[in-house]
């Protein structure tokens, strides 16, 4: 696949969908739920949808950036991104601490639940992430093309 004239390969096609669906999963929240984000930023008032408008505008320059990383394949967001994936799985504990009444933090059921299947997306993407580091170093893809040809000419 390419993008702008790169080249981009599997591993990063998952790493840019996810970006792409974090901010649109971040989108969809502050509009059905501001008040979920409301909490975590301390907004009350008139001044509550300039802070979100600040809140999503960082954001947006954040996964930018780090879209614009993968697509460059820049080596230090490979790592960051890797350990943040993988630091994801703990957000599966957390949520069920959380549903069963062990921890509280107020956030309505469905968002814990939303918080725990991105932990478990994470966690899969940084398997394919380090699967892929170690066939062809970073930003190698997990499943190469050639294998995938092969299978696809033995199923016909």
């Amino acid at each position: 696949m390419r993008i702008g004239g790169a080249v981009v390969n599997r591993t990063q096609q998952l790493v840019l969908g996810f970006i792409v669906l974090a901010w649109v999963a971040l989108v969809v929240i502050l509009l059905v739920s501001p008040e979920i984000y409301d909490r975590a930023l301390g907004a009350a008032g008139a001044d509550r949808h300039v802070i979100e408008l600040g809140f999503l505008v960082a954001l947006t320059g954040l996964l930018a950036l780090l879209g614009l990383a993968v697509l460059r394949r820049w080596r230090w967001a490979f790592w960051l991104i890797l350990v943040a994936f993988v630091a994801g799985v703990l957000r599966v504990p957390a949520a069920a601490l959380e549903l069963t009444g062990a921890v509280s933090t107020g956030d309505p059921a469905w968002y814990v639940v939303v918080q725990a299947v991105i932990g478990v997306i994470q966690f899969l993407i940084a398997t394919a992430m380090f699967i892929g580091y170690r066939r062809s170093g970073v930003w190698g893809e997990f499943w190469p093309r050639a294998q995938v040809d092969r299978q696809r000419m033995r199923s016909r």
